[in-house]
């Protein structure tokens, strides 16, 4: 494989299995486009032409179903041939689940239609991508591979080779060494170049295939929303149970150990008062602990400084508390809403404690700028490298997932060794 790849592109090309497999998918398509072709047109010329009567829709039903059903194989052929890999559209339910019902919901359906398209569009394109690919290959290899097969001409044909000219009183024949030289040579031209006019032929099939097989833009949308929805809730969720949690674990035990203390003190004030000065002063502290606690966890849920004077004074506030020297760079020319403000800042924060917690990091720099409707973000480090999406150390999935659930995009380059940067990019909506 290394040594195949020592060679330039276009000597490679003619020999490559994308290139055979692309030539199979013309041929593949001639026949097949035919057929979609045929049975659409007829169904649905029939259909159309008997809707005076009932009997059309069933039929007209019944022809957008098949078109559906071409359109499965289609996305098969092209995912197996092509490697394009296209989702199935929305399947047609009816409301009440009936016949009626669901034939209703298929003459209403805009992807069956777009396949009834497809049918009728990819036959004409298949009979020009056949006969330019069948042409091109067939006279490139003819041509190129000629004075090995040029014998069959004065053997069994009895003429000298491949004419090119002739009427009554001359001919012309290609049989000697030079002219078998160019013949092979031009061979050889239409073999190289016949690779990338496959491929050009095919990403028109690729259009035609994504655009008009797939699921439609506004059904992806839906499921896009859907599904960030969920990861909106999951992580509402997760931060509910992680508050719960660290009230739980932390204020809430302090406050019940500062109840017995205060209950002790109350006991002992009579009979020993050194003994209750004492309990006091620790249950004095412990309330300085909680507080503490309670002020690190509001920070955590929002902080005041961020509401109050932006994500300025707010990240620079998180850099002071990293054990690497930050620099903070805040280039805005005003403030986005409120919540993509939160999820910046806390974004940032999440990236600056995989600096602390696993970079090992000598420095690290933010910078977080306006580039026209889109809010950027920036970490760098000079760290060892190495953090990828989904790995669990880092913790850098769930930040993707809570950045693209506002259609956000989080991009990490950290190769082994470092430096690492990680940019995400918000959209504004101030």
């Amino acid at each position: 494989m290394a040594a195949s790849h020592r060679l330039p592109a276009a000597i490679r090309a003619p020999f490559e299995a994308r290139t055979w497999r692309a030539l199979l998918y013309v041929l593949i398509g001639l026949p097949l486009g035919i057929c979609w072709f045929v049975l659409s047109v007829a169904l649905v010329s029939t259909g159309a032409g008997l809707l005076v009567t009932f009997l059309g829709v069933p039929i007209l039903a019944g022809a957008l179903a098949m078109c559906r059903g071409f359109g499965a194989v289609e996305r098969a052929r092209a995912r197996g041939l092509l490697g394009l890999d296209v989702a199935a559209p929305e399947p047609v339910r009816g409301r009440t689940g009936g016949a009626f019902s669901w034939m209703g919901a298929m003459l209403k359906s805009g992807a069956s239609w777009r396949h009834l398209l497809y049918a009728v569009l990819h036959m004409p394109w298949a009979v020009f991508s056949f006969s330019v690919a069948v042409a091109l290959w067939t006279w490139g290899w003819s041509l190129f591979t000629y004075p090995l097969w040029q014998w069959v001409f004065p053997t069994w044909v009895g003429q000298d080779g491949i004419q090119l000219y002739g009427d009554a009183t001359h001919a012309f024949y290609l049989d000697a060494p030079f002219e078998l030289a160019v013949t092979s040579l031009i061979g050889l031209v239409f073999v190289l170049v016949g690779p990338w006019v496959l491929r050009g032929l095919v990403s028109v099939d690729r259009l035609l295939v994504s655009g008009l097989l797939g699921p439609s833009r506004l059904a992806s949308r839906v499921t896009e929303l859907e599904s960030d929805r969920g990861v909106v809730v999951d992580t509402a969720a997760a931060d509910l149970r992680r508050i719960e949690r660290d009230l739980h674990d932390g204020a809430q035990a302090r406050l019940a150990a500062l109840a017995m203390d205060l209950g002790l003190a109350k006991e002992k004030l009579a009979r020993d008062p050194q003994a209750a000065a004492v309990l006091v002063d620790e249950a004095h502290g412990e309330v300085k602990l909680a507080l503490q606690e309670l002020r690190d966890l509001a920070r955590g849920i929002h902080p005041a400084v961020l509401t109050d004077r932006g994500l300025d004074a707010a990240l620079s506030a998180v850099a002071s508390r990293c054990s690497v020297p930050v620099s903070v760079d805040v280039d805005l020319p005003a403030r986005p809403v409120p919540a993509i403000e939160g999820i910046a800042y806390f974004t940032v924060s999440e990236l600056l404690q995989n600096v602390t917690r696993h970079s090992g990091a000598r420095r690290a720099w933010v910078d977080v700028w306006r580039t026209g409707d889109r809010l950027m973000l920036q970490v760098r480090d000079d760290g060892v490298g190495g953090a990828v999406v989904g790995d669990g150390g880092s913790g850098l999935a769930g930040l993707s997932e809570r950045v693209g659930a506002v259609d956000g995009v989080l991009a990490v380059d950290s190769p082994a060794g470092g430096p690492t940067t990680v940019t995400a990019e918000l959209p504004w909506r101030a």
